[in-house]
């Protein structure tokens, strides 16, 4: 299968091989990875992690693709695609159902449609919500993923509701939408490429479903690409919001270009070394102070999202942190860093000081690397959409994720 990751600086492909009867558990599934390939976006193709132009996009894939091709000694025609940007929205909603038959026990077709209820509220909600950030009254968006997050039955938790009885059911389900024009450039580009679309999934969702932390915890994910940084907020299993803000490491590579006088792609290549700790002392000090302001304003950023998602009771001490921008030694810094009068983080329902770490390929537990190639947090997100790809083959026997996927498909076939 193929993995792509279409981000705004760089495409990245994955092509992976399944491996069942892991570890003796016929179930069980990992991915190994046997060919990679990156390809430079051209200027103009993408814009705030949205395709601005899908010929230019296909020809940018079809090259990485060729290059993971030549490594692996094959091509594969099913992918999974990753989705990010601005405008894509994640977030939870509760909804409380009152049955007009407590005494009768809840089965398939009364539980799909209570899902359906509830996505159509959440759908309202973020329409609403991109309409005014876009000034569009009538923009159209899909469901990408959903998950249940907490069923409860009269205030009782369960797993599965079928066959219970009650007379309240309550959902909490956690939804991720993006633009219809986004999603069908998409696919656009899929056909062009004469690939099976299995998924498109979002960047984030995939991040925080497959990687290796303690989800009980929770954790504050930060990706850092090109064209945007997302943010995603997990607390006790649950999944509360997926958020956008356009500043990333294009921003930071600009700012080089132009005080040094140098192309975008030397630029690139200096914020690469000074990331990898591969200049001079004095050359590292001089971009440190160049860089200070926009690291600065980059955070400011990161504040003004977690502002939006100060409504939660508290937020989880672990900040983890992907993508190429987050190798930049001053976005670990500013996270970390005590404000003059009092620490950033006190203003924020923390429930201690944050620890600021980075995700990297290892975390991901389902997928070895064969090549050796993918070393870098750079490289966390194909990974995780790649793993995030068997996790959806593995519940294909769960009920619930199969009343959730019709539930999806007829929301596509209305919109």
């Amino acid at each position: 299968m193929l993995s792509l990751d279409i981000g705004t600086e760089f495409v990245k492909a994955i092509i992976f091989k399944v491996e069942r009867n892991f570890l003796g558990d016929e179930k069980k599934k990992r991915g190994v990875v046997i060919g990679y390939g990156r390809c430079r976006q051209t200027p103009g193709n993408m814009f705030s992690g949205a395709v601005a132009n899908i010929d230019g996009v296909a020809l940018t894939c079809q090259k990485a693709i060729e290059e993971a091709a030549r490594t692996a000694k094959t091509k594969p025609s099913r992918a999974v695609i990753g989705v990010a940007g601005e405008f894509v929205k994640g977030s939870t909603t509760s909804f409380s159902y009152q049955r007009p038959e407590p005494e009768k026990e809840i089965d398939l077709a009364e539980l799909q449609n209570i899902i359906q209820k509830a996505q159509w509220k959440t759908y309202d909600k973020t329409r609403r919500a991109l309409a005014g950030e876009t000034c569009q009254s009538e923009i159209e968006i899909r469901l990408v993923n959903a998950m249940i997050t907490d069923i409860r039955i009269d205030g009782y938790a369960v797993t599965n509701p079928l066959g219970f009885k009650g007379g309240e059911i309550f959902l909490s389900i956690f939804s991720v939408y993006a633009p219809l024009v986004h999603l069908r450039s998409l696919e656009s580009i899929a056909s062009k490429l004469r690939l099976d679309l299995i998924s498109v999934a979002a960047d984030s969702y995939a991040l925080t479903k497959v990687s290796g932390f303690n989800p009980t915890a929770g954790a504050i994910f930060i990706d850092i690409g090109g064209g945007t940084t997302d943010v995603a907020l997990v607390r006790q299993n649950r999944m509360d919001g997926i958020k956008s803000f356009a500043l990333a490491g294009q921003a930071f590579t600009k700012r080089l270009a132009q005080i040094f006088g140098l192309g975008f792609d030397e630029a690139e290549d200096l914020k690469v070394k000074y990331g990898r700790k591969q200049l001079g002392r004095n050359v590292k000090r001089k971009i440190s102070q160049i860089l200070k302001n926009d690291v600065k304003i980059w955070f400011d950023g990161v504040e003004l999202i977690l502002e939006d998602f100060s409504q939660a009771e508290y937020f989880p001490p672990a900040i983890l942190l992907c993508g190429g921008g987050s190798l930049l030694p001053g976005i670990k810094t500013v996270l970390k860093k005590e404000a003059v009068t009092r620490q950033w983080w006190e203003k924020f329902p923390f429930s201690q000081s944050p620890q600021v770490s980075f995700i990297k390929p290892g975390h991901i537990e389902n997928i070895i690397d064969q090549t050796e190639t993918l070393n870098g947090s750079e490289n966390v997100i194909p990974l995780a959409l790649a793993s995030l790809t068997l996790e959806i083959a593995a519940e294909e026997d769960k009920t619930l994720p199969s009343i959730l996927r019709r539930v999806i498909r007829m929301m596509h076939n209305n919109n």
